[in-house]
């Protein structure tokens, strides 16, 4: 019983101790996987990713994603982040981001993105997933779900690595995030865009460009979030907040 006692203990300390905030909304997380740890298995999963699926090559496409995905990746505060952008040869519009700073945008997204504006929602909004440190708060759900406490033994120096790797890299790749963590990112990639000077009213027609092309019906990029509609509200309301973000980045309009 004193073992067991010591052990809860250890548990519900680091569950304390755990505690995190979102950026910009101030959300409450529980984070129970380190960010190294999170950053190793995104860097495994994206090397993984591109030997599967192949990388395009329009370079200009690469460029593109590139330089509008550094700008935001400045304004976004993200210190610890090894960015790298790429274009997966794709058709679906789909984007991912994972742990440690790799986003890859499929060549399909550009059926539906029309201007750098347009891509920059696209790229905010994935940034924002890492900034808001998503993954390793969607594993440590994961973790606690799947009777995770015994990957609490971290507390008493059990090795536990290679399990939270593991757990780390099949949520970037495969289980969908809330859509809690979803509107989080529709608004940390709003005010990011924003200040890295890029027009946040683009956001609002790049969703209504993807109702136009069915793009609520299954697409990855969408799994589990915010219908079309819904999202646009949000951003809307959130409009008068990123315009004048935009405005003191340099930006025009009312």
């Amino acid at each position: 019983m004193f073992r067991m006692g010591m052990g809860l203990a250890a548990a519900v300390m680091l569950v304390l101790s755990a505690c995190a905030q979102a950026p910009e909304t101030g959300r409450s997380q529980l984070i129970l996987v380190s960010d190294d740890q999170m950053n190793q298995a995104g860097a495994q999963a994206y090397r993984q990713v591109l030997s599967q699926e192949g990388v395009s090559s329009d370079r200009a496409l690469q460029q593109r994603v590139a330089t509008v995905g550094s700008r935001i990746a400045r304004v976004s505060g993200i210190e610890n982040a090894r960015w790298e952008f790429v274009v997966i040869q794709d058709s679906t519009p789909n984007a991912f981001a994972l742990p440690g700073g790799k986003v890859a945008v499929n060549s399909g997204m550009f059926k539906v993105v029309q201007n750098d504006d347009q891509l920059a929602t696209v790229l905010g909004h994935e940034i924002a997933h890492v900034a808001a440190r998503h993954g390793a708060e969607r594993a440590s759900q994961q973790m606690v779900q799947q009777g995770g406490l015994q990957a609490l033994g971290l507390a008493t120096g059990d090795p536990m690595l290679v399990q939270l790797a593991a757990a780390a890299i099949t949520v970037g790749l495969t289980l969908p995030y809330s859509r809690t963590q979803e509107s989080e990112a529709d608004e940390i990639g709003l005010m990011y865009m924003a200040r890295a000077g890029y027009d946040p009213r683009q956001a609002i027609v790049f969703w209504q460009n993807m109702e136009k092309a069915g793009g609520g019906g299954g697409i990855g990029f969408l799994s589990t979030h915010p219908s079309d509609q819904t999202r646009i509200q949000r951003l809307q309301a959130l409009m008068p907040k990123a315009m004048a973000a935009y405005r003191a980045a340099g930006g025009s309009g009312s």
